[in-house]
């Protein structure tokens, strides 16, 4: 039996399919079929070595639907207090250069995939090098506009990412979208206006929080210009907030993240598990740095950051400043480390502030999202979490503060590596992904604010699965408020990992409590989504 969706796109061929029914309008199709194996998921947390969760498996019934040639509905599905709405980011190139939604055909078919496998909604970024791309306060949201009728349409919810960062260059970043030409074009005259590394070298992918009250954006401040753009989407799509735009995450730095890109992929400038650099030497970061030191009355202390602080790709005990009783430790350290930091903080909370009076009685919630930095955090420097900004250290918490200021302003803390285990990190990097997202979810518990969370890198097996059902679950009231997957693409789509996710999403929305076959699925019949590639010939009859 199979049944089919339809698409314009091709992702995957799917060998001895015969004579599927397909509709002329469309080239492509995708196939739901049978698949006689059932799928278990262990969801187990090691912080928590001696509860184990019980194994689960979900069950679909077919359906038979006039509209749509051969239609499939989820059954099963139970409701209760404790569920996590999933969410799946959409390709970084879901809108294309030229303003446009990107193959809306097989956006299409994907999304009614989705609403199908009981996905509560998606997740884009919309792109500030997009959107702004043809000049000052000059908006296109055309692609965007269509991406929300779609999605209405199928009656899912959308999470937009406010993306003031150019996309390319770090990590799953598969395509390249800068800054806008005319940002790029006031870089040119002026290389200061981006973050700066101790030798000089220059990264494109954020404005330096350095100017951010400076009119350096021809007679705008960098949060001027985030304003007026958070502005301008509110207004084009106000009918929709609040019900099918339902959370607005505000990009506060590189990936979207309050961080400071200290560990670029771009041109192998930094490989995991290296430290990063600090990034604080440009004019508008080292005035700053200079007035602070001069304030404490130790001028000498604003010269410039630390001297021993390595290279990108040291380890911590192989320089001066990060080893175990390293410079960090002195009190130039923590004058320097608690400097940098807050002024970190202090860029979010500007930004964030500027987002909350845009947003205000919209009905949409607003989220800042925190890099999951896990190596090197068994140290006791935390070295690459120092480096992008986070004064966290064996004796020192810098989440508990990122947690008031999003308290403040209403906003959900979202997170990433909740798929990450322990003990499959190497062991050199001295990585505990579990022990930060434990750190996290306390600061969190404490502020009463919600925690949201992400994936960190692509994953489809059951381990990582699991290993997000055990972090969402909590009896103390630090689960998860919802998790948005990373990310939709060909490869989600195939058998064996389309068939992990439809039954990690059930899980999910069950509060991961009905996690044995259901009795009515008797046939232990499960979802296969596949997208084929079809010629334009006559369909053979079914």
């Amino acid at each position: 039996m199979a049944l089919t969706l339809r698409s314009s796109n091709s992702f995957t061929k799917l060998k001895d399919l015969k004579n599927p029914k397909i509709s002329e309008e469309f080239t492509g199709l995708i196939c739901f079929a049978r698949i006689k194996q059932s799928f278990r998921v262990h969801a187990f947390n090691p912080m928590q070595a001696t509860n184990n969760i019980p194994e689960m498996t979900s069950s679909f019934e077919v359906k038979r639907n006039e509209k749509w040639e051969m239609h499939h509905d989820l059954i099963g599905h139970q409701t209760n207090d404790t569920r996590v709405p999933v969410f799946v980011m959409l390709p970084l190139d879901t809108i294309s250069a030229s303003g446009n939604l990107n193959k809306p055909r097989a956006m299409n078919a994907s999304l009614m995939a989705l609403k199908s496998a009981g996905v509560e909604g998606v997740m884009v970024d919309a792109w500030w090098g997009l959107v702004e791309k043809d000049g000052p306060l000059k908006y296109n949201w055309e692609g965007y506009a269509e991406l929300v009728q779609m999605v209405q349409k199928h009656g899912l919810k959308l999470q937009v990412v406010m993306s003031f960062h150019q996309c390319g260059g770090n990590v799953g970043d598969s395509c390249s979208i800068p800054l806008p030409p005319w940002v790029l074009e006031e870089i040119s005259k002026n290389p200061d206006l981006v973050y700066t590394d101790r030798s000089g070298r220059r990264n494109p992918e954020y404005i330096t929080l350095g100017c951010d009250l400076l009119p350096v954006l021809r007679g705008r401040t960098p949060i001027q210009v985030y304003s007026d753009y958070m502005r301008s989407f509110r207004d084009r799509f106000r009918d929709h907030l609040g019900r099918v735009i339902v959370e607005i995450q505000v990009g506060m730095g590189p990936c979207g993240e309050l961080r400071y890109p200290s560990y670029p992929e771009s041109n192998g400038t930094w490989r995991f598990p290296g430290i990063g650099e600090f990034q604080c030497y440009d004019k508008y970061m080292k005035a700053s740095l200079q007035a602070a030191a001069e304030a404490t009355g130790q001028k000498e202390w604003g010269r410039g950051g630390p001297h021993d602080s390595g290279q990108y790709n040291q380890f911590p005990e192989d320089t001066g400043f990060f080893q175990r009783e390293g410079t960090w430790t002195t009190l130039y350290g923590e004058f320097f480390l608690e400097w940098y930091s807050e002024k970190l903080l202090e860029h979010g909370e500007k930004i964030l502030a500027a987002a909350e009076r845009v947003f205000h009685g919209t009905g949409a919630k607003l989220s800042g999202k925190v890099a999951g930095i896990h190596w090197h955090y068994k140290t006791r420097s935390h070295a690459a979490e120092l480096t992008a900004g986070y004064y966290n250290t064996r004796n020192r918490d810098v989440y508990l503060p990122i947690a008031k200021m999003f308290a403040k302003y209403g906003v959900i803390f979202n997170f990433t590596c909740m798929e990450m285990k322990d003990g499959e990190q190497p062991q050199h990097a001295n990585c505990s992904p579990e022990g930060l997202v434990q750190q996290v979810k306390m600061a969190t518990q404490k502020t009463g604010i919600e925690l949201a969370g992400e994936n960190a890198l692509e994953r489809y097996d059951t381990s990582a699965y699991g290993q997000v059902l055990a972090t969402s679950k909590s009896h103390s009231g630090s689960g998860l408020s919802a998790f948005t997957y990373l990310r939709m693409n060909k490869k989600l789509f195939e058998g064996e990992n389309w068939r992990h996710f439809v039954e990690f999403v059930k899980s999910m929305s069950e509060g991961g409590r009905n996690q044995r076959l259901s009795a009515s699925d008797l046939c232990r019949t499960n979802l296969y989504v596949g997208f084929i590639t079809e010629k334009k010939k006559e369909p053979a009859p079914v």
